[in-house]
């Protein structure tokens, strides 16, 4: 087998020099022409239940789409499962999940903390008919009901890039699938389905698409979930647009080489707030692994750095608004350096009991030279200390 960074730069393209092409082409079409009613209405059939095409007609776009495809298939195998469905957002995507849950009659969803403050309220509010237990990771066992469907877990966690244990929250739920959000780590850093994950999950909109530029969201996993998500995707519409497809694949040329040269850069600066008196505490996996799972699940720390400052939320709030070169705003995983408040932003809306601390900001590093990245940091670090001198 072929190593990632190969297969990043080939995965989903094994066809393009019978075809005469050196990139992958773009499907726009949103409909298709059909042979007669009669095949024309098995392809309808075969596609509405989530099947593949199997050569007959691709009927309409919400059903299935080429580029789509090609992108699916390339995620899948950087994350070796046997395929993937794509969707129009990372919260499409774990909508489908949940709903398949709630279709197969077990609409109970044991989730760890802390996960995205979307997927927090998505779970809280039980709005798509799940019910939820929240477990520490040594508690999954003890939360399992009859009705349990679907055990949901991050790691690297958001905000805190805490790591969880995959292999051990498998064991833990016996039978019950376990859905990994792997968007922090990637398929570079880590391969959830090899450490026995049914769903791996990712924000494609981060990492995969890398530039801030596109939004998608896609799971890897199993045969029989990968046709019941296809299936929820074609009567629900969540279809991932062409376009946006494709821009994604092209991400996963490049992924290998920005994620660890972005991870380099995090080691670098998270060892530099650490040093600075403005900065109480650091979150980064690279600097605490209690579990030693670098090496072992994930092959890296990974490119986002979290860290609380003096002065709580104000103070917080003071350094964000205070960097030049550093944009603040929400997202990750694009090649240029972003910060945020979880707690005011991202996080809003998670129970008080869970949400993440008013003096904690999130870094997602990009390319820059880490000693720009630090000079801004320090910049807004001395420029608050002034004004609450």
């Amino acid at each position: 087998m072929t190593q990632l960074d190969t297969r990043s730069v080939h995965a989903g393209r094994d066809d393009l020099t019978a075809l005469g092409v050196h990139v992958p082409p773009i499907d726009l079409s949103t409909t298709y022409p059909l042979p007669t009613v009669d095949t024309g209405g098995a392809s309808y059939d075969a596609l509405a239940q989530g099947k593949g095409p199997d050569g007959g007609s691709l009927v309409y776009q919400r059903l299935w789409n080429p580029t789509v495809a090609r992108f699916e298939t390339a995620l899948a195998e950087l994350e070796h499962t046997d395929g993937a469905v794509a969707f129009g957002s990372g919260m499409a995507a774990l909508t489908a999940c949940l709903l398949a849950t709630v279709a197969a009659g077990r609409p109970h969803v044991i989730a760890v903390r802390p996960i995205y403050g979307g997927s927090d309220h998505l779970l809280s509010t039980g709005l798509l008919g799940t019910t939820v237990s929240w477990a520490r990771p040594t508690e999954i066992a003890e939360a399992i009901r009859p009705d349990t469907g679907l055990v949901i877990l991050e790691t690297p966690a958001n905000p805190t890039v805490e790591l969880v244990d995959i292999a051990a929250a498998v064991r833990q739920a016996g039978d019950v699938p376990v859905l990994v959000d792997s968007t922090f780590a990637t398929p570079v850093l880590q391969q959830p389905a090899r450490h026995g994950a049914s769903l791996v999950l990712h924000s494609a909109t981060k990492y995969l698409g890398g530039h801030g530029d596109v939004m998608g969201g896609v799971v890897a996993a199993n045969q029989d979930w990968v046709s019941r998500l296809r299936q929820i995707r074609a009567v629900t519409g969540g279809l991932l647009h062409p376009l946006a497809a494709y821009e994604l694949h092209r991400g996963l040329q490049t992924l290998p080489v920005r994620v660890r040269a972005q991870q380099a850069t995090a080691a670098k600066v998270a060892d530099w707030l650490c040093a600075q008196p403005a900065v109480e505490q650091v979150y980064y996996p690279g600097l605490n692994d209690p579990l030693e799972l670098i090496g072992r699940q994930q092959s890296g720390p990974g490119a986002v750095v979290a860290f609380t400052v003096e002065g709580g939320f104000a103070a917080a709030a003071q350094v964000a608004a205070a960097l030049r070169l550093i944009t603040h705003a929400v997202s990750l995983g694009g090649v240029d350096t972003l910060i945020q408040h979880p707690a005011a932003l991202t996080h809003r809306l998670v129970d008080p009991s869970a949400k993440p601390s008013d003096a904690l900001l999130r870094l997602s590093l990009g390319l820059e030279d880490p000693e720009d990245l630090t000079a801004d940091l320090l910049q807004a670090f001395t420029q608050v200390r002034r004004q609450d001198a």
